[in-house]
C-alpha cells in the first residue's frame, strides 16, 4: 500500500520543469533574480543540475522561461476578464483593476517585468538581452492592446493617448510599492478614467 502511494504522488508531481519554474518563479518573484543562485533554485525545485541543463541550458534561459509564463498567464487572465466587458474603456480600465487586486497578494512587489529589465540595466551576454527583451515584450503587448482598442473606439491612431495610460499603470505600481498600499494604483486608475471621457485633442464646438 505504501508503495503504490509513493508511485501515485510520483505520477501526480509536477514535471522537472514545471517545478524548476514554480521554484524560480516564488524565488525571483520574492527576492529578486541575479541575487538567486542556481544551486537555491535546484533545492527548491528538488531537480539535478543535469535536469536543468537538459531542460533549458542555463539559469538565464530559466529567467526568460519565467517571464515568457507570468506573461502568458497575465494575458489570459486580462482576456477572460475583458471577454464580459463592453467597450473600450472597460476593457482597459480591467488592467488597472487586476492591479489593484494583485498588489496586495503579491505584496507590493510591483510589475515583474519591469523589475526584471530594472536588474539588467546594462546587459552584456545575448542570453542578458534575451530577458531584457522578453520584458520588454510584455510592455510591448500591453500598449499594442490599449493603443488597439483605442483605435476602435476613436477612429484615429491612440497611440500617444495609450502611453499616457500605460504610464499612469506603472507609476501606480511603483508607488503601491513604495506605500505598500493601493492608494497610488487607484489615484492612476482614476487618472486614466478622466483621460478616456476627455474630448479628443483636436474636439472643439
Amino acid at each position: 500500500m505504501a508503495t503504490g502511494t509513493k508511485k501515485t504522488r510520483r505520477r501526480d508531481r509536477p514535471s522537472p520543469r514545471q517545478r524548476l519554474l514554480d521554484a524560480a518563479t516564488k524565488l525571483f518573484t520574492e527576492e529578486g533574480i541575479r541575487v538567486i543562485g542556481i544551486d537555491r533554485i535546484l533545492r527548491e525545485a528538488d531537480v539535478a543540475k543535469a535536469s536543468l541543463y537538459s531542460l533549458l541550458g542555463s539559469k538565464d534561459n530559466l529567467v526568460i522561461a519565467y517571464l515568457e509564463e507570468l506573461d502568458a498567464e497575465y494575458r489570459a487572465r486580462w482576456e477572460s476578464r475583458a471577454a464580459d466587458l463592453e467597450g473600450a474603456d472597460a476593457k482597459i480600465l480591467a488592467f488597472f483593476d487586476i492591479a489593484i487586486e494583485q498588489e496586495p497578494e503579491k505584496e507590493f512587489r510591483g510589475s515583474p517585468f519591469i523589475n526584471a529589465a530594472t536588474e539588467y540595466p546594462r546587459p552584456e551576454t545575448d542570453s542578458e538581452k534575451q530577458i531584457v527583451a522578453t520584458a520588454a515584450a510584455h510592455r510591448t503587448w500591453l500598449h499594442d492592446t490599449i493603443t488597439g482598442l483605442l483605435n476602435t473606439k476613436n477612429g484615429y491612431d491612440s497611440s500617444g493617448l495609450a502611453d499616457e495610460l500605460l504610464i499612469f499603470l506603472e507609476g501606480g505600481l511603483t508607488g503601491a510599492r513604495f506605500v505598500r498600499d493601493v492608494a497610488p494604483l487607484i489615484t492612476a486608475k482614476s487618472l486614466a478614467e478622466s483621460k478616456l471621457g476627455a474630448p479628443p485633442a483636436d474636439y472643439s464646438i
